[in-house]
């Protein structure tokens, strides 16, 4: 499968009565790199669950493609191309790696769990383990692999490098590059480690109390030290 692109137009939306999200709108082209950066608690996780279908939508579109997901479920838009990985892994604690992926395959073949062999070999020395004996990085790695075993056209991150070490950080940033360069997949990531963010990703948007405060090509953020420090905070750069 080709990568999609995602246009998010007007988008509002919350829990409940709670408005989180307002008036979000960005365009990902097919195959492109977006990253969503913001302080804790600007609505970054919300507008992914907007997105999915999980948080309630007030107004706004979503079209992935040519497919409009905007008053679709969340499982139709899954199937249609939507994929996640969320910040809580949400892997099969009691299931091996093995049979983790196998849950990702969907209608795929079997030797389909090659792929994810591929980009994470870590994954293929474990393959018997239980996700419960993972490192928090293993795990990182599980639910990327099983997310992207489903092909979906655009992938959504939600803070994938929280609270690995470096290292296997480099290993993870490499995976998700090679993942865009195949042209397989839109790629749209939220994370806090501000400089891997802006070195990965072609576009930026940067959210303050759920709105739109700064977008832009990456380049154009990284050339403005003062824009990311009145929209990030200095400690956001460490």
């Amino acid at each position: 499968m080709a990568a999609e692109g995602l246009q998010v137009t007007g988008l509002v939306a919350g829990w409940g009565d709670t408005v989180i999200v307002e008036d979000v709108s960005f365009d990902v082209p097919a195959g492109g790199r977006l990253a969503v950066l913001g302080r804790n608690g600007v609505g970054k996780t919300t507008l992914f669950s907007a997105l999915t279908g999980i948080a309630r939508r007030r107004s706004g579109s979503i079209i992935l493609g040519e497919t409009d997901l905007t008053r679709t479920r969340t499982f139709e838009r899954a199937l249609s191309g939507l994929g996640l990985v969320p910040q809580t892994r949400d892997i099969f604690r009691s299931l091996t790696v093995e049979e983790n992926l196998l849950a990702g395959l969907k209608r795929r073949p079997r030797s389909a769990l090659a792929e994810a062999y591929q980009l994470f070999p870590r994954l293929a020395e474990r393959r018997s383990n239980q996700g419960e004996h993972l490192s928090g990085g293993e795990q990182q790695m599980l639910s990327i692999a099983r997310a992207i075993l489903g092909e979906p056209t655009c992938l959504l991150l939600d803070e994938p490098l929280e609270g690995l070490a470096p290292v296997i950080c480099d290993q993870l940033m490499t995976a998700l590059d090679a993942l865009a360069l195949s042209g397989r997949m839109t790629i749209v990531l939220i994370e806090q480690q501000i400089r891997r963010a802006i070195d990965f990703a072609d576009w930026i948007i940067i959210l303050e109390r759920g709105r739109i405060v700064w977008s832009g090509e990456a380049d154009e953020l990284n050339a403005s030290p003062e824009t990311i420090e009145r929209t990030l905070g200095v400690a956001a750069m460490h």
